[in-house]
């Protein structure tokens, strides 16, 4: 039951009224009478800019007190309509590529989910009653198809048997593809609990039963929850069935929370929430945590595995002897997550032998801020999915702090998992960059990355990591910042066992030839590939890339199976996404040698009543030179010689640079469908809005040069790049063009309302941090601290000069947001603008975090949002009137 909260906390202040407080409270006002104007009655099918106009359905004057009601409120009919249309389902293909799964999606959940109590634990939030993170999203429904020879899917096989209204999770295949598991919650019969379940269906019937036959068995989803160990077996976390009662806060605390530095430790930590605070909290994290490991088959047998501990990892090796298990235990921290408390790595086998410890780890406070600064001692242990049971890890060299200069900085390590007497681990790989990761190709090659965030380099090694007397040898050596050079990714295969490895490449020359998988970023739009690589000589062929006249194509997975990952050139199958500006995506079979396309989804346009936006990819300069990229929207049959300029809204976030070239960059097509999400700018285009999306602001710091130091220099100049163009293109009137942004995006918005105050008539900005001091160590990809760069942090905060800012903002915040952008930055910079007579609105979400969730929230958003931009943007100057009021 929600507690009595009747919708969002709303703060506003009015122009030229000065009140000064330190409180985000509104003040008391005497109740005023609600003027309710007439709705806008949206259409379903698909209608002209100039019949929206009129049907008086552009933008105009709003009424202006609203706020005399309280509670949620909703949007206009036709933004309703977009924003409640469910996501198609996701995919998920078998391991051998025999069938497809389709997991049913909703749109939004309720916020009587949202407020269901939680327990915020060591970084982590969860929910009580079923012993599960809290706030999960979830399918709805499963169906399975059989992908026949010729591209086309067999009959649905609606997976059944579980209780109507059950909410999926962890939806997985086995190795064989023949089962999948998964989680169901469901409410109980008193509606005051929540039971979760193991279930498992057969692929074929789609039937579905429980696994454990006993029904005393409770599941531990606070981390991993189960993996297979082979076609029949699972491992899976569960409650302990010595727990008892969850601890009891003690009425006097257990002492006074004490935290000391008195051995001179250097540690510097960025900003962070919903830590351990005391004692009792460690024993509720204890509590919860603690899970028993059993391993059950499919015909229900359970049989225990090693010790009760906090597990986060588990690991079972390709063969199915072993089981690599990760576990923390104290001492536990108050200042970081679990993911830095001590951990141990144990191996033991399937039968319930321990084998050894391979690391144990401390406690991991000091880790440096500079970026690839790392943990000491093995990390990112793994089995090698090319061997039955082969570990390899990786140590940093130089302490795991970025700041020292050392040579090699990381060493790969390989070795067996029950090594011989006196047998050391062998050194696989050294690089003097930092370990990304590697992809194995089945012993004779496989590809190590390793890459530099200070200089955005990034390398791609082949190595041999069975034939010692073979040098690693340089794939690829370039920026990661140059979208143009991007060689793309291995496409991989799965093996018997399960475990994904690069498929190999049967053709009639000579050499050992992989596919390679790339976004194709082109200074005419984004056109995706498949590379043919030697990786013998380095030469590559391309054999496919997506059309670039009407359709965006772009290559999703592997279809085609080999028991060794060995397929012929001429046996490609491809699972293919396929969308045009008018054309929603959807899946297609591509099979070669004649890359004939079956189409398998036929998913109807989302939102018609927009099928015939204009959409088009702009490209102008800001004046340093530096080229930049935006896509700007137009609504259905808007004709800017006939209609004029619109009202306009720019939404955007900052990327910073270490190169003009790289930030100048293409890394979009004309020819995608345009998604709306429910935080989406291109809402408003169903309003008669232009809306200019994702124009590229770079913040650019080439050489040795700190980009946040000409931070406000850029953004201000790359804005007025933007705004120029719209306006030269006469879509947009420079007198109703406002700015918004998330995040980041926000932070952006306040200082240029603040810098930049002839570009804009006003501002949205959501879930932005506004005040750079209480965040000393670093923010975003600043890694300097406030007392090394004390001017950058002062000047790139909105906060500092709050007295400047003149135009209306609206503040919108979630009172849950667990990220440095905590919703106490937007209370405070609202009660510095309100104490300098700013036109300003402090909107704080009840439940909600960093991203809103919940369907009241997020058409509540909507609705301030259309408010503000109505009332401050579009009503200026002539405007045709809209008669508008939010519904409850």
């Amino acid at each position: 039951m929600l507690p009595r909260r009747l919708g969002p906390r709303l703060c506003f202040a009015c122009a030229n009224s000065t009140a000064a407080s330190s409180s985000s409270t509104p003040s008391r006002r005497r109740p005023r009478p609600r003027l309710r104007l007439l709705p806008y009655r949206g259409h379903a099918n698909p209608i002209g800019f100039s019949a929206m106009r009129a049907a008086g359905s552009l933008p105009g004057p709003v009424a202006q007190d609203d706020d005399a009601v309280s509670g949620y409120r909703l949007p206009p009919k036709e933004i309703q309509e977009i924003v409640d249309v469910p996501p198609n389902a996701s995919y998920h293909l078998s391991p051998r590529r025999d069938r497809i799964m389709f997991l049913k999606r909703r749109a939004m959940p309720p916020l009587s989910e949202l407020a269901k109590p939680d327990k915020i634990l060591a970084g982590i939030r969860i929910d009580s009653s079923c012993n599960m993170r809290s706030r999960m999203s979830f399918y709805t429904g499963i169906s399975i198809h059989l992908l026949m020879d010729d591209g086309s899917l067999g009959p649905e096989k609606v997976v059944h048997g579980y209780p109507d209204a059950a909410k999926i999770n962890f939806v997985t295949w086995s190795p064989d593809g023949q089962n999948v598991a998964f989680t169901v919650r469901y409410e109980d019969e008193a509606g005051s609990d929540s039971n979760l379940a193991l279930w498992v269906a057969n692929a074929e019937s789609g039937e579905a039963r429980p696994l454990f036959r006993q029904t005393d068995i409770r599941l531990n989803a606070i981390f991993e929850l189960f993996v297979w160990v082979d076609h029949s077996t699972l491992l899976v976390c569960i409650i302990p069935s010595s727990r008892g009662d969850s601890p009891k806060k003690p009425l006097v605390p257990f002492g006074p929370r004490i935290r000391s530095n008195e051995q001179n430790n250097v540690i510097q930590m960025r900003a962070t929430k919903e830590m351990l605070k005391d004692l009792h909290e460690e024993e509720l994290f204890d509590y919860y945590a603690t899970s028993q490991l059993v391993l059950v088959s499919l015909d229900g047998i359970v049989k225990p595995v090693a010790s009760p501990a906090i597990y986060t990892f588990l690991n079972p090796s390709p063969d199915e002897k072993y089981l690599m298990l990760t576990c923390v235990h104290k001492p536990y921290s108050s200042i970081v997550s679990y993911k830095r408390f001590p951990k141990k790595v144990e191996l033991w086998t399937v039968h319930g032998r321990f084998v050894r410890e391979l690391c144990d780890l401390p406690l991991a406070e000091n880790i440096p801020i500079a970026a690839n600064s790392v943990r000491r001692g093995k990390r990112l242990i793994r089995w090698r999915p090319d061997m039955p049971s082969t570990l390899y890890w990786v140590e940093a060299q130089d302490g795991g702090d970025a700041n020292v200069e050392v040579s090699p900085r990381d060493i790969v390590y390989m070795e067996p998992a029950e090594p011989l007497n006196g047998e050391k681990p062998h050194v696989l790989l050294k690089l003097d960059l930092r370990y990304r990761r590697i992809s194995w190709c089945y012993g004779l090659h496989a590809l190590a990355y390793e890459y530099w965030h200070k200089t955005c380099r990034t390398r791609t090694w082949i190595i041999s990591p069975d034939c010692n007397d073979l040098s690693p040898r340089l794939l690829f050596d370039r920026s990661s910042e140059d979208a143009y050079s991007s060689p793309g990714s291995p496409m991989m295969c799965r093996t018997p066992a399960g475990t994904l490895v690069i498929a190999k490449i049967k053709t009639n020359y000579e050499g050992t030839y992989i596919l390679m998988k790339g976004q194709g970023a082109t200074p005419k739009g984004s056109v995706p590939f498949l590379d043919l690589l030697n990786i013998t000589t380095g030469a590559k062929e391309r054999i496919w890339e997506s059309s670039v006249d009407k359709y965006y194509e772009s290559a999703l997975a592997l279809m085609s199976y080999h028991p060794k990952c060995e397929i012929q050139l001429n046996e490609l199958k491809f699972l293919i996404s396929k969308e045009s500006r008018s054309e929603a995506a959807q899946y297609y079979v591509s099979i070669w040698p004649d890359k004939k396309q079956v189409q398998i989804t036929s998913y109807p346009h989302p939102y018609p009543q927009l099928a015939s936006l204009q959409r088009e990819i702009i490209r102008y300069e800001r004046d340093d030179g530096v080229k930049l990229t935006a896509t700007l929207y137009l609504p259905p049959g808007y004709n800017p010689s006939k209609d004029g300029p619109l009202a306009c809204l720019i939404w955007s976030y900052p990327g910073d640079f270490k190169s003009r070239e790289a930030a100048g960059q293409v890394r979009r097509s004309p020819n995608k469908f345009a998604r709306i999400n429910n935080s989406f700018p291109l809402l408003w285009l169903a309003r008669g809005f232009a809306v200019l999306a994702d124009p590229t602001i770079p913040i650019i710091g080439e050489g040795d040069q700190e980009a946040n130091d000409r931070y406000i220099e850029q953004l201000i100049a790359s804005a007025e790049a933007a705004v120029n163009e719209i306006v030269r293109r006469g879509v947009a009137h420079p007198d109703k063009i406002a700015v918004g942004g998330h995040s980041y995006g926000a932070f952006m918005t306040a200082n240029l309302l603040a810098h930049a105050p002839h570009l804009f008539c006003c501002g949205i900005a959501r879930s932005g941090a506004y005040n750079r001091t209480p965040t000393p160590f670093g923010f975003q990809k600043e890694v300097r601290t406030l007392w090394e760069a004390t001017d950058t942090y002062i000047k790139m905060s909105p906060f500092m000069i709050a007295n400047k800012i003149k135009k209306p903002i609206l503040l919108i915040h979630g009172e849950e947001d667990s990220k440095v952008t905590t919703a106490m930055q937007s209370s405070q910079f609202y009660d510095a603008l309100k104490g300098h007579g700013v036109p300003c609105r402090l909107v704080v979400l009840p439940f909600e975090g960093h991203r809103y969730a919940a369907r009241e929230s997020v058409m509540h958003v909507i609705w301030e949002t259309d408010r503000w931009l109505q009332k401050y943007c579009a009503s200026n100057s002539s405007s045709t009137l809209i008669k508008f009021s939010g519904e409850r």
